[in-house]
């Protein structure tokens, strides 16, 4: 693994981003350049999270450094407190898109495409009948992604009762998951009621998601 420079401090980085924000043009492209050569032990830190998987590591970084290229082009003072931060992000989220252009292009059949219904009416799929005897990084680490954004639309799309039905239905914030019909008894309400407000409400979810 190359050695990169040290992050700047923050005096120097409040001083480049100044000039990138600038109407200088030299002094832009310089502080452009200084700013991601700084923060590219950022890159290959994230990089690093993503060992394991059958994209190499100095190929991750290049993927990484796209990401925060994009931080720095679309980087507020105003609105973002610290670049490394509001980088992070963008960093990890160009190297999750990659993965799942990746998966997409590849054509493997989805371990989480529904393939019949249970006993309730449910969608079933693959992951929930067969053993998975390695575990799929990238899978792990999108599902945290997945799940950690719909947490945040939750209590902004859905209707109190809603949400406090999809939260007990898959075990949201650590808790068990629960049956429609457990659901039911806790709440006194009927299954077919239970099923009537979850069906409503990944449907509120899915079009919010689509529309992101």
């Amino acid at each position: 693994m190359q050695t990169f420079k040290q992050p700047l401090t923050k005096k120097e980085e409040e001083e480049f981003i100044r000039l990138f924000l600038g109407q200088d043009e030299e002094k832009r492209e310089w502080a452009k350049q200084v700013l991601i050569e700084r923060n590219l032990r950022l890159v290959a830190h994230i990089a690093k999270k993503y060992q394991g998987t059958d994209v190499e590591t100095e190929d991750l970084i290049s993927i990484g450094t796209v990401g925060l290229i994009k931080a720095l082009f679309s980087f507020s003072p105003e609105k973002q407190s610290k670049l490394g931060t509001y980088a992070a992000r963008c960093i990890e989220n160009e190297i999750l898109m990659y993965f799942r252009a990746k998966k997409k292009s590849s054509r493997e059949v989805s371990l989480y495409e529904p393939i019949g219904t249970d006993k309730e009416g449910n969608e079933i799929s693959l992951l929930d009948v067969i053993e998975v005897d390695q575990e799929d990084v990238v899978d792990k680490m999108q599902l945290q992604e997945e799940t950690k954004r719909l947490l945040g639309l939750l209590p902004h799309i859905l209707e109190p009762r809603e949400e406090e039905i999809i939260r007990l239905r898959y075990g949201l914030n650590g808790r068990k998951e629960l049956t429609q019909r457990e659901i039911g008894e806790k709440l006194a309400i009927s299954r077919s009621y239970i099923s009537r407000i979850e069906k409503r409400a990944l449907e509120k979810l899915r079009a919010a998601l689509e529309r992101e």
